[in-house]
């Protein structure tokens, strides 16, 4: 008996995945909970394992193709069910009642095709699935179409795009990581009332601080960079203002204030920008915190991070000042409502204690959901972080 293997839901609201790369062919021979494809998310690669074992009689979905949660990958069942090769120049004939009917001549005109029979429910999902109905065998009444009829059918072609042929153009799938960034940042823009303020912040003893115990933190395999600070800074400002370490329920209406701090740290890779998250910020220290990014860096990068790893956050923050940025309004990583962008440090001339001196600015941006919060919290939080990126000390009195 052969069972049809359907795309199962992986969690955290993923829908569809891309087929990245079968791991069986058919007429292989599997075992339950065996993988057999890898299929990329909008957050990692992972691989799907199956529900039980058998023989791949046949592979429904191609790599690269889009598939549905609940739509069919592929057919399992025993060795015996497998459809027989026929070569490719041999055709069966067609058989009646009444025996051998004659087949068509190469030369004939073909007629129109009949409209296929199918109720408007099942046209709707075939439309939504990109499904051509001709040439489907339906196995309702009088030979109409069904849901189940649908399952395993192959998208219709795609037209070709109008500048498909344009020799002064290149033209790049939205796939994989760019494609969710893509649906991300506008489900953002939709849903929340975006608002972003900065400041400035004197890390002149910050720097000074980080360069003397980057050689001892180093001595123990671990790269020492100011994010973990601005992590630490972060933790404590939102201690004082938990709205900013929040979500919303748009159904029930209320505002989540979250009491763990899990903090989702903007990674830049090959393939688009992935949000991997710091667990249990308040529970570790500095080098801690250094360790855990740069695991999760590299996993980021490798695209070997796991679905587990890439949930959960409950502030973010974005160190794009590493590329050369100094302000932006970077967009706030759902369904947190709260983003911290941390710009370049450049030397500049400050008032510090009344003289004039060259001291190192870092510029920072807060975006944040004005449906949770206003302005004057806004500010008032990140002059707090200011406050703590000014004088490291505290960091150190505070944290764990």
């Amino acid at each position: 008996m052969s069972h049809v293997f359907k795309l199962p839901d992986l969690g955290e609201g993923i829908s569809e995945v891309e087929v990245r790369r079968w791991l069986v062919r058919e007429g292989d021979r599997v075992r339950e909970h065996q993988s057999m494809v890898e299929v990329e998310t909008d957050k990692a690669v992972v691989e799907v394992p199956s529900p039980f074992s058998g023989t791949v009689l046949s592979i429904k979905r191609r790599e690269g193709e889009i598939v549905q949660v609940g739509e069919v990958l592929l057919e399992i069942g025993e060795e015996h069910e497998l459809a027989p090769k026929e070569p490719a120049a041999q055709r069966r004939p067609s058989v009646g009642i009444v025996g051998e009917l004659p087949e068509a001549e190469p030369e004939a005109v073909p007629t129109a095709p009949r409209e296929p029979l199918a109720t408007p429910s099942v046209r709707k999902k075939a439309r939504e699935l990109g499904i051509s109905l001709y040439g489907i065998r339906g196995s309702g009444p009088h030979g109409s179409i069904t849901h189940e009829d649908l399952e395993g059918a192959q998208p219709a072609a795609a037209a070709p795009h109008p500048l498909a042929e344009d020799a002064d153009v290149e033209l790049i799938p939205m796939r994989g990581v760019r494609r969710a960034v893509a649906r991300n940042v506008l489900a953002a823009h939709r849903a929340s009332a975006l608002v972003t303020t900065m400041e400035e912040a004197d890390v002149t003893e910050l720097w000074e601080m980080r360069d003397r115990e980057q050689r001892e933190v180093e001595s123990r395999g671990v790269h020492l960079t100011f994010l973990p600070f601005f992590m630490k800074a972060a933790l404590h400002a939102l201690k004082d203002h938990p709205n900013l370490n929040a979500a919303v329920d748009e159904e029930g209406q209320v505002i989540i204030r979250k009491k763990r701090f899990h903090f989702g740290i903007a990674v830049d890779t090959e393939e688009g920008l992935m949000v991997p998250v710091i667990r249990d910020v308040d529970r570790k220290t500095i080098r801690e915190l250094a360790a855990d990014l740069m695991v999760l860096g590299k996993k980021a990068r490798e695209r070997s991070i796991t679905l587990e790893e890439l949930k959960g956050s409950t502030f973010t923050l974005t160190n794009y000042g590493h590329f050369g940025g100094r302000f932006s309004t970077p967009i706030v990583n759902a369904p947190d409502v709260a983003i911290l962008g941390c710009g370049r440090i450049t030397e500049r001339p400050w008032v510090y204690r009344g003289s004039l001196a060259v001291r190192k600015i870092l510029p920072l941006s807060l975006t944040f959901d004005h449906r949770v919060t206003d302005g004057a919290e806004a500010g008032r939080f990140l002059m707090q972080i200011v406050h703590y990126l000014e004088d490291p000390a505290l960091l150190l009195i505070e944290s764990v």
